[in-house]
Formats: structure tokens, C-alpha cells, sequence
């Protein structure tokens, strides 16, 4: 069993040293900092990964510049501005370091992530420079690949550089470990075993600053299935990595770059479900629009609740008039007076097809088509497909650049809007698990996906002006995709055209975030061994349903294991908590207007609390 609670000293292991990781260590040392002086404490924080502390793997920052963030330089941070009583050591979010050390960046402009790294690189170097008496940190670049527990507390198996380290003895364990390789999914594994039989190029799910993108040979077709935000890393490695360049045109939006190629890119074939890429952001002063209220939304979460309410049956609707009112809002610029008595009738649906029937066609709001542009659509030919495309994508430019002017991207604000009230509600059992598997999951997350999470609107300038050039083409909606001897093709149902051919095929996505399919030895063990176990939900067919994240306590979140009793001392905070958060990928918002911007940072704050409780002083 893990020691007694309290000490006069603790060795705390932090597997994961990334964003999250370096939240963790950030709240020890500022809480400590904080407390009054204690001279007999003896605190030990061993960081555990490969990678370097702070910017960890997937912000190192060694990696492309042209690899973009999804978030404004005004929005990203690692340490907390609220909601937390010991303030940070470092007091910095990424725009307050950037106007000290990066002011050649616009506040409003995307950020590389390797420049993000330096932040993070830079957050975790005043951490150092900040820790107070009696207390250490070690970077270990190992990865851990064990946890058992001992009368002791824990002890880790290390796999790194240095065989000397190979174990180690801690009280208590902070997993903060992010994106894990992932198994293959059936189709997956029959086109890498095809690619190894008959020598055919095949990159499988990956963080794209991971793979070798020169590897793919100029000039030949490559099949990229997938169009969300790996895709854009995959193309600009393709493009401008290789000497292209974008040239501006002074035609104004959808028409803004010209691409120059160099003859050294392939020919990319790229391919999703709704057909063409997610829809771009808006440009704004800030995350939200500011035109943009909840009042439906706000209104439902401010009354009592009896119960668990059902998202599609409670959450859904009070979003969705949000959305219609935002939309119509910004097309007449003030929205008619009768649609503020729709919208809050009985019968507002059924009034609103009417009020709707009166409009021209193209003022409709239709929240399903902006999803799936092509919906019921049918092209000759891959040459009238990619003109739909390259119009779809002209149109989502020219949008994003009228920001709050624009209706649709007022729209998609108010989802995005929503998303962040919704976190809160849904999050630790706050909704029926059918609803959190059938409805949150099963349609509402790919619909806010593809509307809300979408690319830079460059990114969209710049895919628009590589279909222009040729080179960039457009496989169709639903994709089929097969493998065959001489190479892999692709078609769309939509698109009555020869299938593409191509002897190369990249899956442009991360891998699964599936505990269950987690290839990572640490992950595999710990479910083995019993510390851990996913999270089982009830469907509402009542099939009892394991699901993609660990199963941990309220607050602060320790893992559950299998035979249900509570690992005391075993924290859990990212990635792995999709069970139980939604939406944890995303980074920390600075200066958040709602809770669920800156909830990683206060988890961090309660698992930094949980652990220095244990703490004692000599009396």
C-alpha cells in the first residue's frame, strides 16, 4: 500500500513533461512557494520523458515552423490567471511572453508550434529558477514502462539512455503522458501489411512532426485520407518545405495567393467524408465573437436540474436557437422581432420552418449542409468535383475575412460558444452516459468538429491556390478506399470518374485516443496489471460499453482500478480523461471568460493540492 499520508518529505513522479506535466510542476512550486517557510521539507519531483521538459514531443522545437498552432497567439497558456489561490512563479501566458520575447508575432496571428515550444521551454526554465528551499526537480529521459505498487508508495521501470536509472521509488505518480500510439484499425492493417507485400508506401496515424514527410517522391500521386488539421501539416511539408512558395495575387479574399511550384511536390489526392476540409475560423479579436450572446444556452444551465439532463433532448435545442439567432442576427444585422417570439414558443421548430419557407433559398440556415457540403450532389467527373471544392473553399476564405459580418461564421461562433459552456455541464457525470456515447460523441462532436475546430483561414487561402495550380485534387464525399498489387485506390459513390491510383497512401489524422488500443508499454501494463481500467458506460440499447478513457474519481482525478477501489496515488490529468472531460485536447485559455478554458490548469491546481497534503512539518 502507498505510505502514510503525511510526511515531512515527498517524491513525487510526473510521467509526461509537456504542457501538462509542466502545469503540475508549475502549481508544486508555486504552491510551496506560497506557503510560509519550511525549513524541514524535503520535496523531490522527478519529470519523466523522452523528450525535453516543457515543450515535451509534440511542441519540440526543433520541429518545421510550418507547423501551426489551431489557437491565436492570444489564446494559449500553461499557467493559470484565475481561479487558483497561489500565484503562478511565472506569471506568463504565450502572448504576455510573446510581446517580450517574440513582438514581431501579431497577437491575432497562428503561432508555429516549435515557437510555442520556446514558451513552454521558457515556462519551464523559470520554474527551475524559482524553487524554493528543500525542494528538487530531475528531468529523466527515460520513458516509464511499469507501475507496481509497493509498501512504499510506487515503483517505476525505466526504459532510457541511462541503464543506471532503470527503476525508481516514488509516494505518489502523475499521469500526464498526452498522445499514445495506437493500434491499427482492420482496414489500417490490411493496407500496411499490402504495403509491405508489394514494396507500397504507407504512413499510418502519427503526429506529423514525427514522420519524414521527404520520403513521399516528387511528381508521383499520393492518396492523404483525411482533411482536418494533419492534413495542412502534411501539405505545407509537401509544398513550401520543398520550395514552393505563395505568391499574394491583391484579388482579396478566396483569390488572395497564387502558388509558385518548385517541381518537387507529389501529386496530392486528398480525401475525408464530407468531401472538402473543415471550414477555416474566422478572423477575430478574440476566440469568441463578441457579437454573439447564449442566451438560450445560459438560460437552461441557470435552472435548477433535476437529474442528468439528455443532450439531444435539453442541451441540443437551447444551443441550437443560439445558433439560428446568431445567424439571422448578422444577415439583417438585427434580427427580426418575430424570430425572438419563435424562438421562445412551444412550437418554435415547427414556427421556424415557416418564418424560414418565406426566405430566398440562399438565406436559409441549414447547419447539416454547412457540415456536409456536397450532401446528395453527383459530379461527371473529378474535374467538376474539384471546381465544387475549389468554389467551397473561395466562399469559406471570403467568410472568414468578413468575420462578424459574415452570418455563417456567426453561426459557427455561436457553436464554438457553446462548446465551452456544454464542457462544463457535460463534464464528471453530468449527462446520462447513452447520452454522452450516443448523442455528445455519436453526431454533436463531428458536427463541431467540422464547423468549429477548422484551420487558420490561410491555411484555406493557400489549399485554394494549390487547386488552382493542379496541385491539389479532391477524391469525393465518402471516400472508398482499396488496395490491390500494383497500389491503392480511391473513390467516391458522388463522383462518377475513374477511382484515383496511387502507390503511396497516407492516413492524415493523429492516432486513436482509445486507452484500449493504446500500444504504449506503460498504458498496456497498467491495464494488465489491474491499476487501471477503462471506464465502462451504459448505452441506451443497454450494452454496457467500455469507452475510450480511463475510469478516475471526481476530483482530483486518481484511477480507479479493476477491481474498483481507489489508486490513492495515481493521478491522472489529459488526454486519457476523454471519458470524463470532453474536448481535453485542446490548450488552456488565457484570461477564459468561462471555467472550462482554463479547467486543465485547475485540475493541475487540485492534483498539486492532493499531493502536498500529504505534507507535513517536523514539530
Amino acid at each position: 500500500m502507498p505510505r502514510s499520508r503525511t510526511s515531512q518529505s515527498l517524491r513525487i513522479a510526473i510521467i509526461g513533461a509537456g504542457p501538462r506535466g509542466t502545469s503540475v510542476l508549475e502549481r508544486l512550486v508555486s504552491q510551496l512557494s506560497a506557503r510560509p517557510d519550511e525549513p524541514e521539507i524535503e520535496v523531490s519531483i522527478q519529470l519523466i520523458d523522452p523528450f525535453p521538459p516543457g515543450p515535451g514531443r509534440v511542441w519540440r522545437t526543433s520541429q518545421s515552423e510550418l507547423y501551426l498552432m489551431n489557437t491565436q497567439s492570444f489564446f494559449p497558456t500553461v499557467v493559470p490567471d484565475q481561479g487558483v489561490a497561489a500565484a503562478s512563479v511565472t506569471g506568463l501566458s504565450f502572448d504576455d511572453w510573446r510581446a517580450k520575447f517574440a513582438s514581431q508575432l501579431k497577437r491575432v496571428e497562428f503561432p508555429s508550434r516549435a515557437l510555442y515550444g520556446q514558451y513552454l521551454h521558457w515556462t519551464y526554465q523559470q520554474i527551475l529558477a524559482a524553487l524554493p528551499a528543500g525542494v528538487s526537480v530531475e528531468w529523466l529521459q527515460a520513458e516509464a514502462s511499469n507501475i507496481a505498487r509497493n509498501s512504499e508508495g510506487y515503483r517505476l521501470s525505466l526504459q532510457g539512455a541511462n541503464p543506471e536509472a532503470a527503476e525508481l521509488q516514488v509516494d505518489s505518480v502523475v499521469l500526464a503522458v498526452g498522445h499514445l500510439p495506437a493500434k491499427l484499425n482492420p482496414e489500417q492493417a490490411v493496407f500496411a501489411k499490402a504495403a509491405k507485400e508489394h514494396q507500397l508506401g504507407y504512413w499510418p496515424p502519427a503526429i506529423p512532426a514525427d514522420v519524414d514527410w521527404s520520403e513521399v517522391p516528387a511528381g508521383e500521386p499520393v492518396l492523404v485520407r483525411g482533411m482536418g488539421l494533419n492534413f495542412f501539416d502534411l501539405i505545407g511539408q509537401w509544398t513550401q518545405a520543398r520550395g514552393g512558395s505563395f505568391q499574394d495575387t491583391g484579388l482579396g479574399p478566396g483569390q488572395a495567393l497564387r502558388y509558385l511550384p518548385s517541381g518537387q511536390e507529389p501529386q496530392i489526392l486528398a480525401a475525408s467524408r464530407r468531401g472538402a476540409p473543415y471550414r477555416a475560423k474566422a478572423e477575430l479579436q478574440s476566440y469568441y465573437p463578441a457579437r454573439v450572446e447564449m442566451q438560450f444556452l445560459t438560460d437552461l444551465l441557470a435552472k435548477p436540474r433535476q437529474g442528468q439532463p439528455g443532450f439531444q433532448h435539453d442541451i441540443w435545442p437551447a444551443l441550437h436557437k443560439d445558433i439560428i439567432w446568431a445567424y439571422y442576427n448578422t444577415l439583417f444585422e438585427s434580427a427580426p422581432i418575430e424570430l425572438a417570439k419563435i424562438l421562445n414558443s412551444e412550437d418554435w421548430q415547427v414556427e421556424l420552418t415557416a418564418f424560414e419557407a418565406s426566405l430566398p433559398d440562399q438565406q436559409r440556415l441549414d447547419i447539416e449542409a454547412l457540415a456536409k457540403p456536397f450532401a446528395g450532389r453527383h459530379f461527371t467527373s473529378h474535374r467538376e468535383f474539384d471546381e465544387a471544392v475549389l468554389s467551397e473553399l473561395e466562399a469559406d476564405a471570403r467568410g472568414s475575412a468578413a468575420g462578424e459580418a459574415d452570418p455563417v461564421k456567426m453561426a459557427i461562433g455561436a457553436l464554438n460558444k457553446g462548446r465551452a459552456l456544454i464542457k462544463d455541464l457535460v463534464a464528471d457525470g453530468g449527462i446520462t452516459d447513452a447520452s454522452w456515447l450516443g448523442e455528445l460523441r455519436g453526431w454533436f462532436e463531428p458536427l463541431a468538429e467540422g464547423l468549429a475546430s477548422g484551420p487558420p483561414a490561410l491555411r484555406i487561402e493557400q489549399l485554394a491556390a494549390l487547386a488552382r495550380a493542379g496541385v491539389v485534387r479532391f477524391v469525393g464525399p465518402d471516400p472508398r478506399f482499396k488496395v490491390a498489387a500494383e497500389g491503392y485506390s480511391a473513390s467516391s459513390p458522388w463522383v462518377a470518374d475513374e477511382p484515383w491510383r496511387a502507390k503511396y497512401l497516407v492516413e492524415a489524422m493523429s492516432p486513436t485516443n482509445q486507452v484500449l488500443l493504446s500500444t504504449s508499454p506503460l498504458m498496456q501494463q497498467l491495464l494488465a496489471s489491474g491499476l487501471a481500467r477503462p471506464k465502462a458506460m451504459l448505452a441506451a440499447d443497454g450494452e454496457v460499453v467500455q469507452s475510450s478513457g480511463l475510469e478516475v474519481t471526481q476530483p482530483p482525478y486518481r484511477l480507479v482500478s479493476e477491481s474498483g477501489s481507489v489508486e490513492e496515488g495515481i493521478y491522472l490529468l489529459g488526454l486519457q480523461l476523454s471519458s470524463t472531460q470532453w474536448g481535453t485536447a485542446i490548450a488552456a485559455e488565457a484570461k477564459s471568460q468561462y471555467r472550462s478554458g482554463y479547467r486543465t490548469l485547475l485540475d493541475a491546481d487540485q492534483i498539486a493540492s492532493d499531493l502536498l497534503a500529504r505534507l507535513v512539518v517536523k514539530g
